[in-house]
């Protein structure tokens, strides 16, 4: 026969120790779930990133190989934003190599001043950047060039610069950049939360 200890022992948890529990749970949960979201959300925009410098070699190997010009331009299809190559000033049309964009993320060309220590990143590219933040080009040389519907004129020294930002879930905004420097290397480049930018290829 059991003794009343025994009993005690094999009855258990009280619903004290259960609330104890799950108070712990949801303190580790309320610290480490920002966290995590504002991880998931700085991974999510590097892949678009890295997509897009993709895209940006794939206009770069195609206007090489059919000794022309071709451009990577914003546009529209099925409601959705995207980028795709093209000739520059074309519009989308069925069978351009296209990119879909993240709705919540906004991408602008060019210098501007709303990302986090954006004057000293530019500064440390050397390189001027297209100021009329005209949509990237590459010439049949498969350099960088600005491009019309008729030509695509390369400035020396000047290249591209496309930044990136996805709205915040929780915490601060992940601020990422697309580099087409002035002899076409494409770079991503991603911000840390101390402003720092930090070239990931």
């Amino acid at each position: 026969m059991l003794d009343s200890k025994t009993k005690r022992k094999t009855q258990g948890f009280t619903l004290f120790e259960l609330m104890i529990v799950l108070s712990v749970v949801m303190i580790l949960g309320a610290i480490s779930v920002p966290t995590m979201m504002a991880t998931f959300n700085d991974i999510k925009l590097r892949y678009i990133a890295s997509d897009l410098s993709g895209l940006l070699q794939s206009a770069r190997i195609q206007a090489v190989r059919k000794n022309t010009f071709y451009s990577v331009q914003a546009g529209v299809q099925a409601g959705s934003p995207i980028y795709y190559i093209d000739k520059p000033t074309t519009g989308y049309t069925a069978g351009d190599i296209l990119l879909p964009i993240d709705p919540a993320v906004t991408i602008t060309q060019g210098p501007i001043t709303t990302a986090p220590n954006a004057a000293a990143f530019l500064t440390s590219l050397s390189f001027t950047v297209d100021p009329a933040a005209d949509p990237p080009s590459f010439s049949a040389r498969g350099l960088p060039c600005v491009g019309s519907a008729n030509a695509c004129p390369q400035v020396a020294g000047q290249g591209f610069v496309m930044f990136m930002s996805r709205a915040a879930v929780i915490g601060n905004i992940p601020w990422a950049a697309v580099v087409v420097n002035p002899s076409a290397h494409i770079q991503v480049w991603t911000c840390d939360k101390a402003g720092n930018w930090i070239q990931r290829d």
